[in-house]
C-alpha cells in the first residue's frame, strides 16, 4: 500500500504578476478555475492569497469569500487554507478575513529577514492571529523560516492558543532565510520528532529548489508543496503552464517513492479536520 501525500497548491501568491507570467491567477474568477484545474490534477489542499485590481496583495475579506465561495463550490472537499502573510499587506488587516472560517490558515510564529524587508510577526501579534483562529475553529498551518519558528510554535501549544497535533511548514530557499540544503531540511525533521513529536509536516522550496525540495518531501514521507506563488517555472528551461501542470509533476513522481496522490477524504483525515460539508 502506497503512503498518501498531501499535495498543497500555493496558486497566487503576493508577488508574481500578469507581466511574469501569464499562468497566475489574480482575480476571484482565475483563482477559482485555477484551483480547479490543480485540485483535479490532484491537490487537495489550495493555499490562498488574493490580489486588489492593480495584482497588488490584499486583505479584502470579500475577495477571499468569493474565492471560498467558488473552491468550495467546483472542488467538493478541497480545504481551504488562507493566507495571513504580510508581503505589501497592513499588519492589522492581516486577520480581516478569518471570520470566514476557511479549514485553515497560515501562522508565521516569528519575524525573519526577507531578500529585501522584514517579515514582521511580533509576538503578541502572532499570539492575537492564534487566537483568532482558534475562536474560529481554523486549524493554522504553522510557517517556519527561520529555526525559533519551530520553538515558538511549541510554546503557542503549550500556552492553549493552538491545539495539536499541528501541522508545519518549513520554508527553504528565501534569500537571507533558511537555506534549501539537505543538511538543513533533515536538522529541521529531527528537531520536529523531538519537539512536536505529532506533528505533520511539508516543506516548500522557493524558485529552482522547488523540485528538489518536492523530492525531498516525497522521500522522506513528508507531505508536498508546489504551486506559482513559490516557482513560476516548469523547469529550467520554461515557464510553467498552469498551477495544474505543477501539481501534476508532483503525482506523477509520487510513484517513484511509494507515494500517492492524498484525497481531499485522505488529506482531512491525516490533519484531523472535519469532515467537509455535504
Amino acid at each position: 500500500m502506497s503512503k498518501p501525500a498531501i499535495i498543497t497548491v500555493a496558486i497566487t501568491g503576493a508577488l508574481p504578476r500578469k507581466k511574469d507570467t501569464p499562468a497566475v491567477p489574480v482575480t476571484p474568477a482565475e483563482q477559482i478555475e485555477s484551483t480547479h484545474q490543480a485540485f483535479e490534477a490532484g491537490a487537495s489542499l489550495v493555499h490562498v492569497h488574493v490580489r486588489a485590481e492593480d495584482e497588488s496583495p490584499s486583505s479584502d475579506p470579500e475577495l477571499f469569500a468569493r474565492v471560498q465561495e467558488g473552491i468550495r463550490k467546483h472542488c467538493p472537499g478541497m480545504i481551504i487554507q488562507f493566507s495571513t502573510g504580510g508581503r505589501g499587506r497592513d499588519q492589522s488587516a492581516r486577520a480581516s478575513m478569518l471570520h470566514l472560517r476557511p479549514d485553515m490558515a497560515s501562522l508565521a510564529t516569528g519575524s525573519v529577514n526577507f531578500p529585501a524587508s522584514i517579515y514582521e510577526n511580533p509576538p503578541d501579534f502572532v499570539e492575537g492571529l492564534a487566537a483568532s483562529m482558534l475562536e474560529h475553529g481554523i486549524k493554522p498551518e504553522i510557517e517556519v523560516f527561520d529555526l525559533a519558528m519551530l520553538y515558538n510554535a511549541a510554546k503557542l501549544a503549550k500556552k492553549g492558543l493552538i491545539r495539536g497535533p499541528l501541522h508545519v511548514q518549513f520554508v527553504l530557499g528565501i534569500d537571507n532565510a533558511m537555506p534549501a540544503r539537505r543538511s538543513v531540511f533533515d536538522f529541521l525533521r529531527a528537531e520536529l520528532a523531538q519537539v512536536l513529536p505529532d506533528a505533520t509536516w511539508v516543506a516548500a522550496g522557493t524558485g529552482r529548489f522547488q523540485w528538489e525540495v518536492n523530492r525531498w518531501c516525497l522521500e522522506t514521507g513528508g507531505h508536498v508543496r508546489t504551486g506559482l506563488e513559490d516557482n513560476i517555472k516548469f523547469d529550467a528551461t520554461r515557464l510553467a503552464v498552469s498551477n495544474a501542470e505543477l501539481v501534476r509533476k508532483v503525482v506523477d513522481a509520487c510513484g517513484e517513492y511509494g507515494r500517492h496522490a492524498a484525497t481531499p477524504a485522505e488529506a482531512r483525515a491525516l490533519l484531523q479536520l472535519p469532515a467537509a460539508a455535504a
